[in-house]
């Protein structure tokens, strides 16, 4: 099973009333969430885990993850509000204000921490989960403790939702070096190690420690590092609605890539083809494709790819 650790939160979706008021309208959310689902739904075993808050919106959060399949028994029931991210777009793409001290997500801490069973062989953590504490040490903590589990890491940085800068990158540089698949979008590469050609400054990270490192560059499509060399999948042509979501399903999309071709391992990640590497990233491709052309964060079932 993969278990995506991260942040739930309720994304208030901009929307027009009958009045022709604008309001906002509730859609479960976060990075991690939405990459859970979106596993989920391409028929892989997944789990999830962040503490849900036990008011409505964890309720929905709840219901959403057990309609796409998606495993939630290590996440605990606590009475703390949801995280709340409202959200405005701009040419299609999201910006968000985040609405998180003293919820389920921010105030968890290294005791809520689940166990993790044996049948957990692959992490994936990412998104504002890392950025504020105590949930941001309680989450490295656990990526700490995945020993020969496989850890994948998309940081999906959000330098408006930053407060202690230094600190947020060091716990990424620490993570980093944990990690065995590192994704970034090419915002995230230059926000985290400056400007530079995009390849050179995606070698660099790979130095820190992760066997594949993968950079996503919208409309490019997707580039993966590895030892052996670079591998480049390209995006399919698509009407864009907007682009919540994209990068969450592009990383389920890879995951499950490698889980079908039996890849997601240790060993498998180390002695990953030049083939199978591709196959992976196309298969996320076209999954962040289907969910680009509808709005929200809506990821695509098997049948629909």
């Amino acid at each position: 099973m993969i278990l995506c650790a991260g942040e739930a939160l309720i994304d208030m979706l901009p929307r027009e009333s009958g009045a022709g008021e604008a309001c906002f309208a509730p859609y479960p959310g976060g990075a991690v969430f939405n990459t859970a689902i979106a596993l989920g739904r391409l028929g892989r075993a997944v789990g999830f885990f962040c503490p849900l808050s036990d008011d409505l919106f964890g309720a929905q959060l709840r219901a959403a993850l057990e309609a796409s399949g998606v495993d939630h028994s290590l996440s605990p029931a606590v009475d703390r509000p949801c995280t709340l991210a409202f959200v405005t777009l701009i040419n299609g793409q999201a910006r968000y204000a985040f609405y998180d001290r003293g919820t389920a997500l921010r105030d968890l801490t290294e005791a809520e921490l689940p166990d993790l069973p044996a049948g957990v062989t692959a992490l994936f953590f990412g998104g504002i989960s890392l950025v504020g504490d105590p949930c941001g040490a309680a989450f490295q903590a656990l990526c700490a403790l995945a020993g020969d589990r496989v850890v994948m890491l998309d940081p999906n940085i959000r330098p408006g939702f930053i407060r202690d800068e230094a600190a947020y990158r060091a716990r990424l540089s620490a993570m980093i070096a944990q990690a065995d698949i590192v994704k970034l979008s090419d915002e995230d590469l230059h926000w985290l190690m400056g400007a530079g050609d995009v390849a050179a400054l995606a070698r660099a990270v790979q130095a820190q420690g992760p066997k594949i490192v993968i950079i996503t560059e919208g409309a490019k499509g997707a580039r993966a590092f590895t030892a052996l060399g670079e591998t480049h999948a390209q995006a399919s042509p698509v009407e864009v609605v907007d682009t919540v979501g994209a990068g969450d399903t592009f990383n389920a999309g890879f995951l499950a890539g490698l889980s079908k071709a039996g890849g997601l391992s240790k060993p498998g990640i180390a002695a990953i083809s030049a083939d199978r590497l591709h196959d992976a990233l196309a298969l996320g491709a076209r999954a962040a494709a289907v969910t680009v052309s509808r709005a929200g964060a809506n990821p695509p079932w098997a049948r629909e790819i």
